[in-house]
């Protein structure tokens, strides 16, 4: 396995290509579970130091992961929805609480420092995010209603401030957002966030 950095990022990150040649008797995929498993082999699960100081143990990485994890991408353990539970989303349902959810594979460029005076000089690294079709009919359902919005997470935030209409509706959306949401801000979509 080579790793050659392509790319300098603009909050002093890197974008690496893998060059993998794997076993020549091994089909694509095969071979793409293999790299995989080396790749995941070379680290430990990231920690949001902000929050925990110490030293990745084992059980870390199911302990960091979000009950809404449901495609691999994300380089970074989520925050503000760790305290989520199957018990409390159980109860929300109860209470009459939809819910709605879009994919965020979250980088490490949420946890970077702001070192510029001028926050419009801020450079964010990209995340990808995809925002389907259901997830945009329950919440202009909601925001046609007049009901309350609650993004979980910055992330989440800039995700549906990124994809949001002129009339501010949210629309499906694939893609990558680098967006910066920083005061004075119109918010167009939630009217409320948990974050941690």
């Amino acid at each position: 396995m080579v790793a050659e950095v392509i790319d300098n990022t603009t909050s002093r990150g890197r974008t690496l290509r893998f060059l993998y040649d794997g076993d020549e008797a091994d089909d694509e995929e095969t071979k793409h579970l293999k790299f995989k498993k080396e790749l995941f082999e070379l680290g430990d699960t990231p920690l949001p130091r902000e929050m925990i100081d110490r030293v990745v143990e084992a059980e870390d990485e199911e302990r960091f992961q979000s009950i809404f994890a449901a495609s691999e991408g994300a380089v970074t353990a989520p925050s503000a929805n760790l305290h989520f539970s199957r018990e409390l989303m159980k109860r929300m349902e109860i209470k009459g609480i939809e819910k709605a959810f879009v994919t965020l594979h979250a980088g490490l460029g949420n946890f970077r420092e702001i070192d510029v005076e001028d926050l419009t000089k801020h450079k964010v690294d990209s995340e990808q995010i995809n925002i389907d079709s259901e997830a945009v009919e329950i919440v202009n359902k909601a925001k046609e209603g007049r009901r309350n919005i609650c993004a979980v997470g910055t992330t989440v935030m800039r995700a549906v401030e990124s994809t949001v209409t002129t009339d501010g509706h949210l629309t499906e959306f694939d893609g990558w957002t680098n967006k910066f949401i920083f005061p004075p801000y119109d918010f167009h979509v939630a009217n409320s966030m948990v974050s941690n």
